[in-house]
């Protein structure tokens, strides 16, 4: 998906905007704001998936964390 969004992706395209507000949510809760893509704009293909990993991995955990949380508690409701 060259230069493009990822935007169709998510089964409700219009969620993207709530997922982006999620992202940068956790992120800053786990101090790791300068991972996020849309901070950080340099070339990073010359790190390895192991480091990519484990820097921005961390952030996408939490929000399945939050998201499953989330479902979890609307279905008892």
């Amino acid at each position: 998906m060259a230069g493009g969004t990822r935007k169709s992706r998510l089964l409700n395209p219009a969620a993207y905007d709530a997922m982006q507000k999620l992202k940068f949510e956790c992120a800053k809760d786990l101090d790791r704001l300068q991972f996020v893509k849309e901070n950080n704009d340099h070339y990073r293909g010359d790190v390895t998936a192991l480091e990519n990993g484990s820097t921005g991995g961390p952030i996408g955990g939490e929000m399945v964390k939050r998201m499953v949380a989330a479902f979890e508690n609307n279905k008892t409701n």
